[in-house]
């Protein structure tokens, strides 16, 4: 992917904006001949993110960038859909992993009728929207927020639906009865018995995709008053938020990834607030990572989870009983 310190840079004289993408008709009435474009592109000054629009290399590259350059040449009726619209609509975690790094086709659709979009850029067809499903975000027509959600819910995986509809839900533009009213819209579709399943799960209070997916694997698990992002505090001073706990049982879930919790610092600061939690006030950790959600120790994640419980109601029952 270009960037701008490693990309050539157009001349100073050039007519044409830097930072966003332009067409070969408005390179031309810029006084920027055919020729021209030819050889810049051969340069590496110039490139063409779809054939018929340029953009300058140091520009670099994003999804929003690309999403300029498709509609400067899409048809007026097409509209981002799926991962990529909750992206433009402000839910950066709705992309799938590492697309952040590597980009992927942009989803764009037309509705039912119109043909499929043939573009290098775009990935789509065709798509039953409604006028009230379509909004505008950065200028590019794209989903609403509560069909975004629906929409990425009929996908086969629940655990790549159920992460991305939490990060839609999270910009607070519908609310959790809108979204489970609406699935029976959807009846007869293409994976509707995904967002029937996952739609009753869907809590804006996830603040990431491994918590989206841990806290399903809890409700399976009979786990289900686990609460996202519960707060713990002693004489009116906060000492943590536990990404899945029940107060009451004073059991806690939490999950420590790599970028948060992998630093001597970072698992200093966890053992420590962990320590005191548990010395002090009794709560039982269920410490998952990684590897137990996606990597080869899925199969120890139950039982830690049910060890954890176990654990947790005993000494309840003990705090009862003194």
């Amino acid at each position: 992917m270009p960037t701008p310190s490693a990309a050539p840079f157009l001349p100073a004289c050039f007519p044409l904006p830097r930072d966003e993408p332009f067409t070969r008709a408005q390179a031309l009435a810029s006084g920027v001949g055919a020729r021209e474009l030819t050889r810049l592109c051969r340069a590496g000054t110039l490139r063409r993110p779809v054939p018929g629009v340029y953009l300058a290399a140091e520009a670099g590259d994003s999804l929003l960038l690309r999403a300029q350059a498709l509609r400067l040449v899409v048809p007026p009726d097409s509209v981002v859909c799926d991962r990529h619209a909750g992206w433009l609509l402000g839910a950066e975690m709705a992309l799938a992993p590492g697309e952040h790094v590597e980009l992927r086709p942009v989803s764009v659709f037309r509705p039912s009728g119109h043909g499929r979009l043939k573009r290098g850029l775009a990935d789509g067809g065709e798509r039953n929207l409604r006028p009230e499903d379509v909004t505008v975000a950065h200028g590019i027509r794209v989903t609403t927020a509560l069909r975004t959600a629906h929409d990425l819910g009929r996908v086969r995986n629940p655990r790549v639906a159920l992460p991305a509809m939490d990060a839609v839900a999270r910009l607070g533009r519908f609310d959790l009865d809108q979204l489970r009213r609406g699935v029976d819209r959807y009846r007869g579709m293409r994976w509707v018995s995904t967002l029937r399943a996952v739609a009753p799960l869907v809590d804006p209070r996830a603040e990431s995709p491994p918590e989206s997916v841990l806290r399903m694997e809890c409700v399976e698990l009979g786990l289900g008053f686990l609460e996202p992002q519960v707060e713990v505090r002693e004489d009116g001073r906060l000492l943590g938020r536990l990404d899945l706990a029940c107060a009451a049982l004073r059991l806690a879930v939490e999950y420590d990834g790599v970028e948060w919790h992998s630093t001597p610092e970072q698992q200093e600061h966890d053992r420590r607030r962990r320590s005191h939690l548990q010395d002090v006030h009794g709560w039982v950790f269920v410490v998952v990572r990684r590897e137990h959600l996606y990597g080869d120790r899925r199969d120890e994640l139950a039982p830690m989870l049910l060890a954890g419980l176990a654990e947790a109601r005993r000494r309840a029952a003990a705090r009862i009983t003194h």
